[in-house]
């Protein structure tokens, strides 16, 4: 088994791109638009002057609460538009938890699990868990995965689907289930379903469908020994990226590797960032680990 630390971009962006950051702001875009959001770890000052960040379409005006707030627009934007990443074309907006339905970082763990699964021996079953808007289960899907996407919010799962249909992966086996996580996983396990691939994405702090409590820190290793049990005998991926919280890369690999206890590979962990156009500084947006089956080199 290999370990590394490692910093990955996701450089292979048209449409999205951060723009600028710093005083605890970022400016962004996606497709067309221009959106300011907070961002506090951007802690150094802004490279462009003040009437280019003023261009923006919308900026997101936080509350007091820690994801509270709501966006102040400029102007007129559709209610929602068409992104592309690669082969896939998907709707982004904005919404009252100031994202815009794409977490733009995540693309690097999307090209590297596509990669896997085309070179795959046989059929890949993936498991993705809070899969929001359904980004990484069509990647893994246009790879020529099977996958089961869950989440407990039948809006994001509405979305993901609509994001298949514009991606005309229709035809795709992709399982969409509304759902608490922990509830369909431990389900999963005492059915003997078993999977090859796993992407899993918790928040931070979260509520199933029927007001199941999610809280990181204390649910997270539960989760990952019940996903133990759903570990295929031939495994070939896992991956955890957790957002907004005060853990390392190092914690997020050794809960991971607990999980993967006995299977022979590799892993690699560390941060997911974005690099600037401005001054081509690299901003981190989470924290992330990452195994694979040694065999699949």
């Amino acid at each position: 088994m290999t370990t590394a630390i490692s910093i990955l971009t996701s450089d292979n962006w048209l449409d999205y791109e951060l723009v600028d950051s710093g005083d605890g702001q970022k400016l962004e875009r996606f497709g067309e638009y221009l959106f300011v959001r907070p961002e506090v770890q951007s802690i150094w000052k802004k490279s462009l002057a003040p009437e280019q960040w003023q261009t923006a379409q919308a900026y997101f005006q936080p509350s007091g609460e820690e994801s509270g707030g709501h966006w102040v627009f400029t102007c007129k934007i559709p209610e929602r538009w068409k992104m592309n990443y690669g082969k896939l074309t998907f709707w982004a907006q904005t919404t009252p938890g100031r994202h815009l339905g794409v977490f733009p970082e995540s693309a690097a763990h999307w090209d590297w699990m596509s990669g896997l699964i085309k070179s795959a021996p046989g059929p890949v079953n993936v498991l993705n868990l809070f899969g929001y808007t359904g980004l990484a289960t069509l990647a893994a899907a246009a790879a020529g995965a099977h996958v089961t996407h869950v989440d407990a919010s039948k809006r994001s799962v509405t979305w993901a689907r609509e994001n298949q249909e514009l991606s005309g992966l229709q035809d795709q086996p992709i399982r969409w289930i509304v759902d608490d996580a922990l509830k369909f996983v431990q389900r999963e396990a005492r059915r003997g379903v078993k999977y090859h691939g796993f992407i899993i994405d918790p928040p931070k702090f979260g509520r199933g469908p029927k007001g199941e409590v999610w809280e990181v820190y204390r649910s997270l290793p539960i989760l990952l020994d019940s996903c133990r049990q759903l570990l295929d005998q031939n495994p070939l991926f896992a991956v955890l990226t957790v957002y907004a919280v005060k853990a390392s890369s190092v914690h997020i690999r050794t809960v991971l590797q607990e999980m993967l206890e006995g299977h022979a590979g590799n892993f690699e962990s560390g941060e997911l960032v974005t690099r600037e156009r401005s001054a081509g500084r690299l901003l981190s947006s989470a924290v992330f680990a990452r195994w694979w089956d040694q065999r699949s080199e």
